[in-house]
């Protein structure tokens, strides 16, 4: 029979177990490094110079959901809603809790159509707003009374910048 000594290195067991955990949290925050999406803000600025700083509504979720469950809106903000193609897009309020203007503007960033306090819908049926008389890519939400503070019509050009 052989003499039992004690060993200097932990059993086999604990070594891989320790390797694969090491190895998921490498691996983790590998992927949360890799795929981690900051939500871009682009800053929309109106003919007299004020501006909104805008979250974007890019993806079909984001589209879906919109502004909805939100308690408020901080001043001097907003969700912009940028569509793959131009069109007569239409928009809705379901499941918002706040009124909100809604501005629709080309892929020249001219507006073409709004829609002042479109109200808040906590439950189907819910309206529809829209659609534009002309194709519109970008639909800006802001805060009831920025259309009538910035005085927005037809033809007015907004700009764009992506907030770095």
């Amino acid at each position: 029979m052989g003499i039992l000594t004690p060993s200097t290195s932990p059993p086999k067991r604990s070594r891989v177990f320790i390797l694969v955990v090491l190895s998921l949290v490498l691996l983790s925050g590998t992927w949360f490094l890799v795929n981690r999406k900051d939500d871009a803000t682009i800053v929309v600025t109106f003919p007299s110079g004020r501006q909104i700083e805008t979250e974007v509504a890019d993806t079909p979720e984001k589209q879906l959901f919109g502004l909805a469950f939100r308690e408020g809106l901080p001043p001097d903000s907003g969700m912009l809603y940028i569509f793959e193609t131009s069109d007569r897009h239409r928009v809705g309020t379901k499941g918002y809790k706040i009124p909100v203007d809604l501005i629709w503007a080309d892929e020249s960033r001219h507006v073409v159509h709004v829609v002042e306090g479109a109200g808040p819908c906590p439950q189907d049926p819910c309206l529809l707003y829209g659609p534009p008389p002309e194709n519109a890519r970008y639909v800006l939400q802001t805060r009831t009374g920025v259309i009538e503070q910035e005085r927005v019509v037809a033809g007015v050009e907004l700009k764009f910048a992506l907030k770095l």
